[in-house]
């Protein structure tokens, strides 16, 4: 076994045994132990726990994505400085391959298509956990995971398993989110027959298959086969996890997987010995798993329910179909100028419609000038609207929409008895009240707007022939007080703005 470069091999004395010499080089193996390398990576942890304290606010959010890029900039120059490395060429020319792509990414990408990024990033999280395992597992001396025999270190054995399982469930899980978020795959759940004893079973088996891999006396090929089963088992119930999860519960669906990649970076941070993967890993496990929690509270849903892959729904209960079209009202862009500036408050509700139609600025120009007239505008903000956590807060950000006029369904929903108009723009799942009498419902137990409580309601929806993500109709649509205003969200609000003026 070759020592790092930069290390140079401790004075054995003659007749010092094998089990002596390889004990030296497998400490070795890990790299320096020099206290500025700990210093560094204490500053890049510091860095990563203010990025995470500003991301918890769009005020705040553009400093925190800041300081989560200096933490990870001081982290890799920190293992490059001091780890010795094949080819330094290499990597840099790897390092810039991935900048370019993800500048490219960052650049050319639409705000609707957000979460389906995020979870396609996820994927890539888990796949190099994954490979990472492997490649401990074939070459374990160049890890400095191997006992004095010559043998992997059980807690080695038990990192390797959990990092390879936890990572190949974060991969398969967010790929099936990916294709669910972008519309490539339908968002009604898809529940499989003995669903919930295949998952456990499986479990099980991964479970079993780590244990027997950590307690098996001779170290080789001969294993081999456990690895990979626990790899493909694990690939299998990461699948089979998230396809009975419902558009609805969808924005959870990314906070959880978000969570999976922190823990299976976390377990590789073990098998290299890396202080700063553990603490990222860590942070980006727990944070997202608080996350998820505070979601399904927010939702009525149960946690356990949700990360088991829809434990214990009902498959009778989705809502896939929409209901018998009946009657409703329909008005104009001149109708809800009329209404809006005779208004004395104006309640805005936005959804992934704003989204995908890119309203979000004008629908800021059309507050400014109700504002401008006298109007108090506020805007309304679900945890859950749109196809991840923050999605409509960035939005709104992204359009200058001051803080301090976007507020949360628990500081706002009172408000909407004293509204006179609740405006909802490409929002349906969030303001439906099936989710509060209807127990047959997906969406049955989420907290919702009380909108029904508002004097009147324009409802800005493409056409009446489709459903709100999660698959059920809304009987806000057809509500006495409710005007639907069926256009592209942003060319009516455009149109509203004209006739506003």
């Amino acid at each position: 076994m070759s020592l790092p470069r930069d290390i140079e091999p401790l004075a054995v004395p003659p007749g010092t045994d094998y089990a002596m010499n390889h004990a030296v080089e497998t400490a070795a193996a890990h790299g320096p132990t020099n206290p500025w390398v700990a210093l560094a990576y204490l500053v890049a942890g510091v860095f990563f726990i203010l990025a995470l304290r500003g991301l918890s606010s769009p005020a705040t959010s553009r400093a925190g994505n800041r300081n989560g890029m200096i933490g990870m900039l001081i982290a890799v120059v920190t293992v490059l400085v001091t780890h010795s490395v094949a080819n330094i060429v290499e990597i840099l020319i790897a390092i810039a391959i991935g900048g370019l792509i993800g500048f490219t990414i960052a650049r050319k990408i639409a705000m609707t298509q957000m979460p389906e990024l995020v979870a396609g990033f996820h994927s890539l999280v888990g796949m190099a956990a994954v490979l990472v395992g492997l490649a401990a597992w074939m070459n374990p001396g160049a890890f400095g995971i191997l006992d004095l025999d010559g043998q992997i270190l059980t807690v080695s054995r038990v990192e390797l398993g959990l990092g390879i399982a936890i990572g190949a469930i974060t991969f398969s899980g967010s790929v099936i989110a990916f294709l669910k978020l972008s519309g490539r795959m339908g968002g009604s759940p898809i529940m499989l027959p003995a669903r919930h004893v295949i998952n456990l079973g499986t479990l099980a088996g991964i479970i079993a298959l780590i244990a027997a891999y950590a307690m098996a006396d001779v170290a080789g090929p001969g294993e081999g086969w456990m690895i990979i089963a626990i790899a493909v088992l694990a690939f299998i119930i990461g699948f089979l996890l998230i396809i009975p999860i419902g558009g609805a519960d969808m924005p959870v669906v990314v906070s959880m997987l978000n969570s999976y990649s922190g823990w299976a970076a976390a377990a590789m941070g073990f098998t290299l010995g890396n202080t700063a993967m553990i603490i990222t890993g860590a942070l980006v496990g727990s944070s997202g798993a608080i996350l998820s929690y505070i979601m399904c509270r927010a939702m009525n849903r149960s946690f356990v329910s949700v990360i088991a892959g829809g434990f214990g729904a009902d498959s009778s209960a989705g809502g896939g179909e929409a209901r018998e079209q009946r009657p409703y009202k329909q008005g104009s862009a001149d109708d809800a100028a009329f209404m809006l500036e005779q208004a004395e408050k104006v309640i805005i509700i936005p959804g992934y419609g704003m989204a995908v139609a890119q309203a979000q600025h004008a629908l800021r120009e059309m507050g400014d000038v109700l504002k401008a007239k006298g109007v108090d505008v506020k805007y309304a903000i679900h945890p859950v609207a749109g196809r991840m956590p923050g999605h409509m807060n960035v939005l709104l950000a992204e359009a200058n929409v001051p803080y301090d006029e976007v507020f949360e369904l628990e500081d706002i929903n009172s408000e909407f008895a004293q509204a006179d108009i609740a405006f909802i723009i490409g929002a349906n799942d969030v303001v439906n009240p099936a989710a509060k009498t209807d127990k047959s419902s997906p969406i049955y137990g989420m907290p919702v707007f009380d909108v029904d409580k508002a004097k009147q309601v324009f409802f800005i929806k493409r056409s009446m022939g489709g459903v709100g993500y999660a698959g059920v109709d809304n009987d806000v649509f057809y509500m006495n007080q409710t005007t639907m205003l069926l256009s592209d969200a942003k060319k009516m609000v455009e149109e509203i703005v004209k006739a506003l003026d």
